[in-house]
């Protein structure tokens, strides 16, 4: 995980998976993918939702 990385409630993070730097992982997302820096991914299929 890098620098200013914010992680919602009951997130799920698979072993492994980077989070990029000013990332937001929305509340009970499952991620199991690498998360490009600066995203906001929400969801249990790991929806990009936004590129900040």
């Amino acid at each position: 995980m890098e620098d200013n990385v914010w992680i919602g409630a009951g997130a799920t993070i698979a072993p492994g998976v980077t989070v990029g730097h000013d990332s937001v992982v929305g509340a009970g997302t499952v991620v199991a993918e690498d998360v490009p820096p600066r995203h906001v991914v929400t969801g249990t299929g790991l929806v990009r939702r936004r590129a900040l």
